[in-house]
């Protein structure tokens, strides 16, 4: 089957309700730490699952939310009644924030019939249209095939060939955080950026109502960051959400990208990875955790 452009807009969504292989879900997640299910049963998405982003997420690792194995990846989606054949839409409560990630962990585990409602929840309730709350009903369990494409994902030794100039290394977070001047929301990390990486915090891929800004302005965010259209990109941010949204803006240019699991998270963690900050830049006092 053919791929499907990254984006769907409330328009088509709703045109599309009822067709037998859609598939809703609800991707919410908070970084404060707040749940996202009690906001999934006041208001959802006719017939949409919840992701719950820290489920199908790899329990054994010590980093954030990571990449699950395939066979855990292939059984939490069959419990959530969806298969990698599905046309899957994914959104959130924000407008797009958390449902770049899940886009982005279908994508790698093999889904390819996958996008992600543009503007999320805020815009599709915005106009009016219909949304369901209270305890969803039992999914009817289906069979997912997870199949991991390891090209789509960058380790820390990936990166580190990066930064010696096979690719360039685009940072979704803040710029305050990325120079160094600001801490880092979770403990223990160093604060800085990786030497010769690029800086283009998120919402500078996205308009004011949530979705993603049109093409033309899209091109101009990545030439002012100082991304070379012509070389690849590894994307990458605190935890690996947000950098999802950088690999989803360049989906939408017809650009690929891989996207660093680990993130700072990783990197800023260790005491072997390099890490450069602003001049003047100096931070007093341990970061607070999130």
């Amino acid at each position: 089957m053919p791929d499907l452009p990254p984006l769907i807009s409330t328009e088509e969504l709703a045109s599309r309700l009822g067709e037998p292989d859609l598939r809703l879900v609800d991707a919410s997640w908070h970084l404060d730490g707040r749940d996202g299910r009690p906001d999934f049963e006041a208001a959802r998405l006719p017939g949409a699952v919840f992701f719950d982003l820290e489920a199908s997420s790899d329990p054994d690792s010590d980093l954030p939310h990571m990449l699950p194995s395939p066979e855990a990846f292939t059984a939490r989606m069959g419990r959530l009644g969806l298969s990698e054949t599905d046309h899957i839409v994914v959104y959130d409560t924000v407008g797009i924030r958390s449902s770049a990630r899940a886009w982005w962990m279908f994508r790698v585990m093999g889904a390819s019939r996958v996008q992600v409602l543009d503007g999320g929840l805020p815009k599709w309730r915005t106009e009016g249209r219909t949304v369901e709350s209270g305890p969803p009903s039992p999914s009817r369990p289906a069979v997912f095939s997870a199949r991991l494409d390891p090209a789509a994902v960058a380790d820390i030794e990936a990166v580190s060939a990066a930064l010696a100039g096979e690719a360039q290394i685009l940072d979704a977070r803040a710029a305050d955080r990325f120079a160094g001047y600001a801490p880092e929301p979770r403990a223990g990390l160093r604060s800085g950026h990786m030497p010769g990486a690029l800086n283009l915090p998120f919402p500078q891929v996205l308009a004011s109502d949530g979705a993603i800004k049109p093409q033309s302005e899209l091109e101009a965010a990545f030439r002012e960051a100082g991304v070379d259209p012509r070389r690849p990109v590894i994307t990458t941010c605190g935890s690996g959400v947000t950098a999802a949204i950088l690999s989803l803006a360049l989906a939408t240019l017809g650009r690929g990208s891989r996207l660093y699991d680990g993130s700072w998270a990783e990197w800023g963690s260790r005491t072997d990875t390099p890490v450069v900050k602003a001049a003047g830049a100096t931070i007093g006092g341990e970061a607070p955790a999130r």
